[in-house]
């Protein structure tokens, strides 16, 4: 019996590899029902910063993914404001509303520190304070809690979550509402299998080159702000 393959066979072969290496043989995935799980692999730390749109989006997109194998996520946003043309309430907050095992909260007030919008410079300085304390609440909640373990979809943030996401906590400590020392120790309580996701700031938080997992730097090549367009609904609010 002769061992020579023929094209066909070979190129068989090569397709059944190609579905081996394919998640779910190929198959387009069918959605399931969100049950409470626990991660096997959370534990890193992201950062994600940069003059470009999307740190935000990029970290609550992760938030979603990881709600949907049900995981529980946290999102404690430091501040978020920006034009007259946002409106006081974000489509984003919405969605989480409507999203089982993920939640949020923003102890900022509308307005960007530094960008003479209105708001108070004073109440922004204190409102980080604020966050930064709420932060280290969380993180100890994240201590006591047994993340191996599903936690339960509607559990208060309190009882612990998998993904804590610190929105604009990077933009605090450039502006010097809280300091650099303040982050890395955060960084420093975080319990082992949480994944600790810190966002913001258009400067390079060199001083977490070695203490994240993962660093992202969101570049700007264009922008439509730059020719004067507003913020829109659904896009940017």
């Amino acid at each position: 019996m002769s061992d020579e393959r023929t094209p066909e066979s070979e190129s068989e072969r090569e397709v059944e590899s190609t579905i081996e290496n394919t998640p779910g043989q190929g198959r387009t995935p069918e959605p399931e029902g969100i049950e409470p799980a626990a991660p096997e692999e959370f534990g890193l730390v992201q950062v994600w910063w940069g003059d470009g749109k999307g740190k935000t989006t990029a970290a609550l997109g992760m938030g979603m993914r990881a709600a949907g194998h049900g995981y529980r996520v946290h999102m404690l946003q430091f501040m978020k404001g920006g034009a007259s043309s946002v409106d006081a309430v974000r489509g984003e907050y919405n969605a989480i509303a409507a999203l089982p095992g993920i939640s949020y909260e923003n102890l900022g007030h509308y307005g960007w520190h530094g960008m003479a919008d209105g708001s108070d410079e004073a109440d922004h300085e204190a409102e980080a304070k604020a966050g930064l304390e709420r932060a280290r609440e969380l993180l100890a909640a994240a201590g006591d809690a047994d993340l191996t373990e599903p936690i339960a979809l509607d559990a208060e943030p309190d009882a612990g979550m998998h993904m804590l996401i610190l929105d604009e906590v990077l933009y605090a400590a450039d502006r010097d509402l809280i300091s650099e020392d303040d982050v890395l120790d955060l960084i420093d309580a975080k319990p082992a299998n949480l994944e600790l996701v810190l966002s913001g700031s258009h400067a390079e938080p060199a001083y977490l080159a070695d203490r994240a997992d993962l660093v992202t730097n969101v570049r700007k090549v264009s922008h439509p702000i730059d020719d004067g367009q507003r913020a829109r609904r659904g896009a940017e609010f």
